[in-house]
């Protein structure tokens, strides 16, 4: 297969699915990654596609968002390192919230292997999280689904969502997003999660933004959180020296979590606060 058919094709799998993976196509089409990172970068310097890590957006992601399974199998490593960082901002009995997006998801995987979730109750209007509790062996965790309207990134939104999420109250919300504006905030491509978003942080004592460093370089519709409505970031090393500058200058709390921590976090904190 010649470039030009490769790169058809690539635009092919963006327009159906929103995002996709070096690796994926790597296997679909019988080439090396580095041949496939060259068709993406050409279509990049075109203006057809958006370059990520691991792989590439649509160039509309302004107003669509991947699937849930696409985005799944995207940075990795990245969502690892954020998710064992966010785990110490949880305590044995708490009674928090996770919203949508595949870094909440692998979050609420670590979170469901570390002594942390003892006793805890999780309401969430993510679909995968809900099945991964129910999963469990152990019934030790509760967790409470809110209803609601599907949306591409599996999550549960809309009025009937918002609604469940008002008549309840919990410690901690944990959030993925689409974007990081400076210094607007935290922005969703879809409006409906990003008002579910918004009704989950009013009935939260804090909240924890979980995302990683190429979300600072990408856009999205609708707003649903400011610098200042949050009590942390947490997102990857790889963020931009100045962007991180800039966040820590508007934000309470950013964390810059390592890749290679996976040892370096099995001891936790005994004091999240601190």
């Amino acid at each position: 297969m010649i470039s030009s058919q490769r790169q058809h094709l690539i635009l092919s799998r963006l327009r159906t699915r929103g995002a996709v993976r070096i690796t994926a196509l790597s296997e679909e089409l019988g080439v090396s990654a580095m041949t496939i990172r060259r068709d993406i970068a050409d279509l990049a310097d075109k203006g057809l596609l958006k370059r990520v890590h691991g792989g590439a957006v649509t160039t509309s992601s302004l107003l669509a968002e991947p699937l849930f399974s696409v985005k799944s199998q995207m940075d990795i490593g990245l969502k690892d390192a954020i998710a064992r960082e966010a785990v110490n901002y949880v305590s044995p009995g708490d009674v928090i919230a996770i919203g949508g997006g595949t870094t909440a998801y692998v979050f609420a995987q670590h979170l469901l292997e570390s002594r942390r979730s003892s006793g805890i109750t999780i309401l969430t209007n993510s679909l995968p999280v809900a099945e991964l509790v129910q999963a469990l062996e152990s019934k030790d965790v509760e967790v409470i689904v809110t209803g609601g309207v599907i949306s591409r990134s599996n999550s549960l939104v809309g009025p009937i969502a918002d609604k469940v999420v008002a008549s309840l109250r919990v410690n901690t919300v944990f959030l993925g997003t689409h974007s990081v504006s400076i210094p607007r905030g935290f922005l969703m491509p879809n409006s409906l999660e990003a008002a579910t978003d918004m009704a989950m942080m009013q009935i939260a004592d804090k909240t924890i933004i979980l995302t990683d460093h190429t979300k600072w370089s990408s856009t999205s519709l609708s707003l649903f959180a400011g610098f200042g409505d949050v009590e942390a970031v947490i997102t990857d090393d790889e963020l931009d020296p100045e962007d991180s500058q800039r966040t820590k200058e508007l934000v309470k709390t950013l964390v810059l979590a390592h890749q290679n921590s996976a040892e370096d976090n099995s001891e936790e904190r005994d004091n999240v606060d601190e």
